[in-house]
């Protein structure tokens, strides 16, 4: 049998904020806010409460996996934990259905999004869009060139995405400062419930918390490379627990002043009329003018440069993981010699992404929450089945509040797949149908090795 090849442990409490802030930061900050907005029916106090709902959500799932990171600390993360608590066909149905379309859709969406704020860019400066093929191609050669860079070593792409975090840090809290200083519009602060029954009312909050997942998301991925984080004991949950308050408060003020500063019928006129979802450009621009226009534009770029690198890094890790367990391409579980890093894993994830340029995107949102939703409620569960067939494990930090706070977190779980089923009935059942699709694939493979056997 292949002994299996070790990856090196580089990442410290730095790093692992740098990863997951660099990942969760993304494109999402400029936009989810006005389909928020939407999904509340236009009420500022409404959204700026989903916005705190989906944060403090979010920091419950994070002291979860806290545990479980620290408890396994392993490349491969969620699949390690689904693999030692229901076994492989579960682990394999999470693997494949990231692999095939959640992890590489969202690569493939981050490439676009770059490639599309590239063309609004040059369009502004030099008044020439970038035709659909040339936003493809640019997204395929952003996919590729980051791949190499994460080819040379966690410790380069751990660099960049410090380096990242620092750079675009700047402009965002300039627009959130100057936006909470010197913006003027008036804010409504009533609660409008108005036409909400309380049925209507928990579904449309449910999906709109539903829909800052997606700004929320990344907040996973430091545990697909606990194989090389330092100490994970400490730092797995320390940078989790610090990235989720920073990030949750960061959201919650930036929203705030763009409400400062651009209008609700502003802010309606955009989205309802032209279809204009991008809302931190205009409250830029009303700042800062033209400057103001360029910098928002320019800081969009480096988070979603940032937020595709972390990606990129940390995906692969899960595929590494499956392919040591024998259930996926045998390539993946090869490390290189010198730089210590998953090499085919790490080209699989790309080429997968790149396949899926061709499609259009704009449903992966729900599909992606729902599909997250899914295997995160089995993951918050594994806790107490690890904790009851594991009993004697080293534990280095232990979640807050068990058995409470792991009850009502798989509680508010459940409510929220529900809310997406009941607000998004086509995405939630292709969701399904996809995550299913997963376990006849599984044992087809197995059935192929025995025959080979």
């Amino acid at each position: 049998m292949q002994k299996k090849q070790p990856l090196k442990r580089d990442i410290g409490i730095f790093g692992g904020v740098s990863i997951l802030t660099g990942i969760m930061v993304g494109s999402g900050i400029f936009f989810v806010g006005s389909h928020v907005l939407m999904r509340v029916g236009f009420s500022v106090s409404h959204a700026l409460l989903v916005w705190l709902l989906g944060g403090l959500i979010t920091l419950m799932y994070a002291l979860i996996y806290g545990e479980l990171g620290a408890l396994m600390p392993e490349a491969g993360g969620y699949y390690i934990y689904l693999k030692k608590a229901y076994g492989k066909p579960v682990a394999f149905m999470s693997g494949f259905t990231n692999f095939a379309l959640l992890a590489s859709g969202s690569i493939a969406v981050l490439a676009l999004a770059f490639a599309q704020i590239l063309s609004e860019l040059t369009f502004n400066m030099f008044e020439v869009a970038l035709s659909n093929t040339t936003q493809i191609i640019i997204a395929a050669i952003m996919i590729i060139s980051l791949s190499v860079v994460n080819f040379f070593g966690i410790r380069l792409g751990t660099l960049m995405q410090k380096v990242l975090m620092v750079v675009k840090a700047v402009p965002i809290l300039l627009i959130l400062i100057l936006g909470l200083l010197l913006g003027n519009a008036s804010i409504d602060w009533t609660f409008n419930v108005e036409g909400f029954s309380w049925v209507r009312l928990f579904s449309a909050t449910g999906f709109a918390v539903i829909a800052t997942f997606w700004a929320y998301e990344g907040w996973t991925n430091l545990n697909n490379v606990a194989g090389e984080v330092k100490n994970p004991g400490k730092t797995i949950p320390l940078s989790l627990i610090i990235t989720l308050v920073s990030v949750t408060a960061l959201y919650v003020l930036f929203n705030l002043s763009i409400f400062r500063v651009l209008s609700v019928d502003e802010i309606r006129v955009m989205v309802v009329d032209h279809e204009s979802y991008f809302i931190g450009i205009p409250a830029a621009m009303d700042l800062l003018g033209t400057f103001g226009l360029y910098l928002a534009m320019s800081t969009m770029l480096i988070s979603v440069f940032g937020a595709l690198n972390g990606s990129i890094m940390t995906f692969p890790r899960v595929y590494y993981a499956m392919s040591q367990d024998g259930i996926f391409i045998d390539q993946f579980k090869k490390v290189h010699k010198k730089y210590q890093t998953p090499i085919y894993a790490i080209i699989g994830s790309g080429v997968m992404a790149i396949l899926l340029l061709v499609f259009s995107l704009t449903d992966l949102i729900s599909m992606v929450a729902f599909g997250a939703l899914v295997f995160n409620t089995l993951i918050f569960v594994s806790l107490f089945i690890f904790r009851k067939t594991m009993p004697e494990a080293k534990r280095p930090y232990k979640v807050w509040g068990y058995p409470i706070l792991p009850i009502i977190t798989i509680g508010i779980t459940l409510l929220l797949l529900i809310a997406t089923f009941a607000e998004d009935i086509r995405a939630s059942l292709f969701g399904t149908l996809f995550v299913l699709a997963g376990l006849p694939l599984y044992f087809m493979i197995e059935h192929i090795k025995k025959k080979r056997a």
